[in-house]
């Protein structure tokens, strides 16, 4: 489900194939191992990491179809996919968003959850779909977006008005750090953002730990467990 290489010092992390790359169990669990893997390596503190898909899609959020069979399937994507941004926060190095298509709504907080955002011009938009789906936004969804985006009339237009936003509206609002005029150049660029951080020969364990500093909200809300759609890890409606 994902593919995993290394460039000089930077890993590049490939969600593989041409579909929609949405986020069910066996997707998050892929993602994840893939990310501990790289916490493994030795040489770990002297690297960075980036993150990119592969196809017209970089994640079109939770796998919906696999989770309406029974609720506690929106539970356990939730649970996993809080699990796969608690070890993004403690990985001991920087990392990269590459979008190289649409980002949405759980989609969209994966990539919005590295350090760094970068995207293609040419194809895809941001959306937060909750409002246009009928699903109630997550606590902890919300954390991450006040955490990295700025402006609250942004985060309205994300979140009450599911607006699809374009790579370039998206930097003029400062919810992306760039846009690039193809995927090819828009993870070339990820990859020398990578190298040209890795060469601050920082301590990967510190970059980690301040990393967590400045995101506890986010840490926190997420373990309170709330789910996609509203329902506490222990079944009742909030």
């Amino acid at each position: 489900m994902c593919t995993l290489e290394k460039r000089g010092s930077v890993y590049i992390l490939t969600l593989a194939g041409p579909g929609e790359h949405r986020l069910s169990p066996a997707m998050i669990d892929s993602i994840q191992s893939t990310v501990r893997r790289i916490k493994l390596d030795p040489t770990t503190s002297s690297s960075a990491l980036v993150t990119t898909a592969q196809g017209k899609f970089f994640s079109n959020g939770y796998d919906l179809a696999w989770a309406q069979s029974i609720q506690s399937n929106f539970q356990l994507m939730s649970l996993n996919l809080r699990s796969l941004i608690s070890d993004l926060i403690s990985l001991p190095m920087p990392t990269i968003a590459a979008i190289s298509g649409h980002a949405s709504a759980a989609g969209l907080i994966l990539a919005l959850s590295h350090d760094y955002v970068l995207m293609r011009k040419d194809r895809g938009f941001l959306y937060m779909s909750e409002l246009d789906i009928g699903l109630k936004i997550p606590a902890w969804f919300m954390a991450i977006i006040k955490s990295k985006v700025g402006k609250p009339m942004t985060r309205r237009e994300m979140v009450l008005r599911a607006a699809k936003l374009t790579a370039t509206e998206a930097v003029e609002k400062g919810i992306i750090d760039a846009a690039y005029d193809s995927a090819e150049e828009t993870v070339r660029a990820a990859v020398d953002l990578g190298e040209a951080l890795v060469t601050r020969k920082w301590n990967g364990h510190v970059y980690a730990q301040n990393r967590v500093v400045m995101l506890r909200e986010v840490l926190d809300e997420m373990a309170t467990a709330e789910t996609v759609d509203g329902v506490t890890s222990t079944g009742s409606k909030l």
